[in-house]
């Protein structure tokens, strides 16, 4: 049977596990949105919500030629379903909820859609009111079912402090377990914040991993106390090369991956993963591919850029006699005759420059004595959102190709709500395809949809699953952890 030829619910009754969403979507309907906005928060909470879709929304509402004067991407335009049951599915939780077997999954884990930008908002009262505000709401909008659906908390990360706060609040007061952590924030250069017109244009994105303005490990201290694995959501339009003013396309392919490839590295290179190994970061819609790449690059570059690495390139250990020995044979012209003035002895002030760093090492806070030691720091602590038909998604489980014999941690997410699903009755058998394309076996197909997720989500917090549809499968799955 071809997966185009059978439905969800069928491709579901072949499978000997549960199906567990790592990646839904709801959507939020702006007019109730806004009222209950401002019945939990008040006028800031509304106020925030709309300042997080101000920048996306005046993009759409401008010519081309101005977008190009001022080099303002074209944003995206019907980017929801326009099936009308699959509208009402993602903005009804309780739709959604009835609807999980038509759409072969058992449990699904749900983030926000216009919400993805709130913890992105510049002004700090308006965003910590809007998070909160749309925290509580979440919580309420699906407490009735939290046996098979998981909504996501906004987490804010512009200090420490306010991710702590709203860590400590959505776990304890409002009973959330998933948590999207805001990353690459948008920060103003110093060098210029004094000049309003230069400030405004003149900003970086910080990593939250490595050179941030703030020291992050207490948020992760935070979250695994608080049985918190990170996940990340963050896009890269706007950003780059993503600035194209006339096609969405251009601006939207990649720029999940890109944005979660640099947090991801951050994380590594700044040694969060060695110093909180138990803990699980997981990043969201972009795949897997780059996760397959970035090892790969890593594990070259500290064979190069680590401090043992760098006496390959270090200088000072020329030896100047052969290397006038070598000019006098075989050069020429000016550079034998520069070569011959300086004796031999190439070496520049420039040559031996740092700028400043002391500790030249890039991967001393990874502390890595060996190449196997990335399986724990990258391989073991990183999870990778993939939709159904991203075709990478097999690169994660192919230890042929991976360096270091590596399978990533692939996890299946829906995407369910937006313009990516034009049909969510499609999404699993689009998934269950590379299966019977014999791309992936069976074993991988049950770590991509539901072991994997399990992982992820119950080795920081065993009781994760209490209570849900898949609680005895999936503790199943953790004592096996355990007992490995």
């Amino acid at each position: 049977m071809g997966a185009n030829e059978g439905s969800a619910a069928q491709v579901r009754a072949r499978l000997s596990h549960p199906i567990l969403d790592a990646d839904g979507h709801w959507i939020e309907f702006a007019p109730a949105m806004r009222e209950r906005l401002r019945r939990v928060g008040g006028e800031r909470a509304v106020e925030g919500f709309a300042a997080a879709q101000r920048r996306f929304g005046s993009a759409l509402t401008s010519s081309v030629e101005e977008r190009r004067r001022n080099r303002v991407p074209q944003e995206g335009f019907w980017v929801l379903p326009n099936d009308t049951a699959d509208r009402a599915t993602g903005m009804m939780p309780r739709l959604f909820y009835q609807r999980l077997d038509e759409l072969g999954i058992d449990l699904a884990v749900v983030y926000p859609t216009a919400g993805l930008s709130i913890a992105r908002i510049m002004d700090p009262e308006l965003r910590k009111a809007t998070c909160r505000a749309y925290n509580v709401i979440v919580a309420e909008q699906f407490g009735d079912y939290a046996d098979r659906l998981i909504p996501a908390a906004i987490i804010p990360m512009y200090t420490p402090e306010e991710a702590i706060e709203e860590l400590d609040y959505v776990t304890r007061q409002l009973g959330l377990k998933v948590a999207m952590m805001g990353s690459l924030m948008r920060r103003l250069l110093p060098s210029v914040v004094e000049h309003p017109d230069g400030g405004r244009v003149a900003e970086w994105y910080d990593p939250i991993g490595l050179d941030s303005m703030y020291d992050y490990d207490g948020v992760w201290e935070a979250c695994a106390r608080l049985g918190i694995s990170p996940t990340f959501h963050t896009g890269a339009r706007w950003q780059g090369f993503r600035t194209s003013p006339s096609n969405f396309t251009y601006n939207h392919i990649g720029h999940f991956a890109v944005a979660a490839e640099a947090v991801c590295k951050a994380l590594f290179l700044g040694g969060v993963t060695r110093r909180f190994p138990k803990l699980k970061f997981a990043f969201l819609e972009g795949g897997v591919g780059w996760g397959s790449l970035l090892l790969g690059d890593l594990l070259g570059h500290w064979k190069k850029r680590s401090g043992k690495g760098l006496s390959l390139t270090a200088p000072g250990v020329l030896d100047p006699k052969l290397m006038l020995d070598l000019a006098q044979a075989n050069a020429s012209g000016e550079l034998l005759d520069k070569v011959r003035e300086m004796q031999g002895r190439i070496d520049g002030v420039e040559d031996s420059a740092t700028g400043g760093i002391k500790d030249l090492d890039d991967f001393s806070a990874c502390r890595i004595e060996r190449a196997e030691d990335f399986l724990q720091l990258f391989a073991s602590s990183f999870y990778f959102g993939c939709e159904a038909d991203d075709h990478a998604n097999t690169w994660a489980f192919n230890a042929q190709v991976n360096p270091l014999g590596a399978r990533l941690n692939a996890m299946f997410g829906s995407d369910i709500g937006h313009f990516d699903v034009p049909d969510i009755k499609a999404v699993l058998p689009e998934a269950y395809e590379q299966v019977e394309d014999g791309l992936l076996t069976a074993d991988d197909f049950r770590d991509f949809t539901f072991e994997n997720a399990v992982r992820f989500w119950g080795t920081n917090n065993p009781s994760f699953f209490k209570g849900t549809v898949i609680e005895r499968a999936a503790g199943d799955v953790l004592a096996r952890v355990n007992r490995e």
